[in-house]
């Protein structure tokens, strides 16, 4: 018995150990994973919430590295810091790919990139124009520039030299909007490579030696690889479009004015209803957007000056604050932060200040037209004594 216990207990070590080299070959053999999302448009909070999305699927998979695809002209400062604490946070290797030809990486985008442990660019592509400037698009100037650029600076200085990558040159790229091609980006070493498509950058960073930014080396091992790409989904798509702060901008007159319409028009249910799933939508985008409080404020004040003077004889004056009122708040509406910041078209303005003077003025000429209109006097008066018999 004892010799029979000890060949069946040979026998199981065996079987494991085999089983075990089975294993550890499948495994070594093993189709690698590639996970790409595409960056289109502005940096915004839906593509915040993608690239966190991307990122978590690509670790999920236990992907070996994910790709980036990214063209955008640069966004919201707040939406980018994010961005680039997720990149350098990620537990698999990233890269940043700026294509397809005519694509860019411009202003935030150019941050993004720069946390990336590889950058490489499709040909046709070009990369920088940092500057900070403010919401309306236009310098900043004074003291505030200056802390705002040298904080950009050392920010940037510091993506750019934990990668390996040309420091100096983004520097320029923040305190001067330098701009460069893919070539030029690569003779630089602002970008660590270039290539056609995908099959190509994997093929060229396939045994790239790397070093995490939070520590640890490692290596790409992507040949072969299985591509996998994650689309955004629709929810983001549709808040990606209402974030812009254009379209949120209308739909919050448009929420006003439908619920100040069925105020004035009890029963309309149409106004209400358009103002209602308005108003819904209009909180949505901005509580993806940075709102300035004293633009919103303004705002908010300029429809109750157009509502008292509808009630309060003080022909138009109030309303003519009003507009003044919403022109005011509609320009510092939006606190888009310094690194390419985006701000509401000047014609919209334009055209909500002449819509509501136009809508509140016609309402407001009918209201002390009624105010002026001489009183009648709708008391009935008996001409003639009534007839007994006539009121049987």
């Amino acid at each position: 018995m004892p010799g029979r216990r000890f060949w069946l207990t040979a026998a199981a070590a065996t079987i494991a150990l085999l089983s075990g080299g089975v294993t550890n070959a499948a495994a070594a053999g093993a189709q690698p994973t590639v996970v790409t999302a595409s960056l289109d448009g502005e940096i915004d909070g839906a593509t915040q919430s993608f690239l966190g999305q991307a990122i978590g699927r690509a670790e999920s998979v236990h992907a070996a590295a994910l790709v980036v695809l990214m063209n955008t002209p640069g966004g919201l400062s707040t939406s980018m810091d994010d961005m680039v604490t997720s990149l350098l946070n990620a537990r698999v290797p990233t890269i940043v790919y700026v294509t397809p030809a005519g694509a860019r990486a411009d202003s935030a985008g150019l941050f993004v990139a720069q946390a990336a442990d590889v950058v490489a660019m499709a040909p046709g592509t070009n990369i920088g124009s940092a500057h900070p400037i403010d919401s309306s698009g236009a310098n900043i100037g004074g003291e505030l520039e200056t802390k705002i650029v040298n904080d950009a600076v050392a920010r940037i200085r510091e993506l750019a030299t934990s990668h390996g990558r040309n420091a100096d040159w983004c520097e320029q790229a923040v305190r001067q909007s330098v701009n460069v091609s893919d070539a030029q980006a690569v003779s630089l070493h602002v970008a660590d490579l270039q290539a056609n498509d995908v099959p190509s950058l994997l093929a060229a960073v396939d045994g790239r030696q790397l070093v995490r930014p939070h520590g640890g080396q490692t290596a790409f091992h992507v040949a072969g690889a299985t591509v996998q790409d994650v689309p955004m989904p629709l929810q983001l798509r549709f808040l990606q479009l209402i974030t812009d702060p254009n379209v949120a901008y209308v739909l919050l007159l448009l929420a006003i004015f439908g619920l100040l319409g069925e105020v004035t028009m009890p029963g309309a249910i149409l106004p209400g209803v358009v103002g209602a799933i308005s108003a819904v939508l209009a909180l949505l985008a901005f509580s993806s957007l940075p709102i300035n409080l004293a633009g919103a404020l303004l705002v908010v004040l300029a429809f109750v000056l157009f509502v008292i003077d509808l009630k309060a004889p003080t022909h138009g004056v109030l309303t003519v604050g009003g507009i003044v009122s919403l022109v005011l708040g509609s320009a510092f509406l939006f606190n888009t932060g310094p690194i390419g910041g985006v701000a509401l078209s000047p014609l919209l303005i334009i055209g909500a200040a002449l819509a509501c003077a136009g809508l509140f003025g016609f309402v407001l000429g009918k209201a002390i037209g009624a105010r002026n209109r001489p009183a009648y006097d709708m008391t009935a008066r008996a001409v003639r004594p009534a007839d007994p018999e006539e009121m049987r």
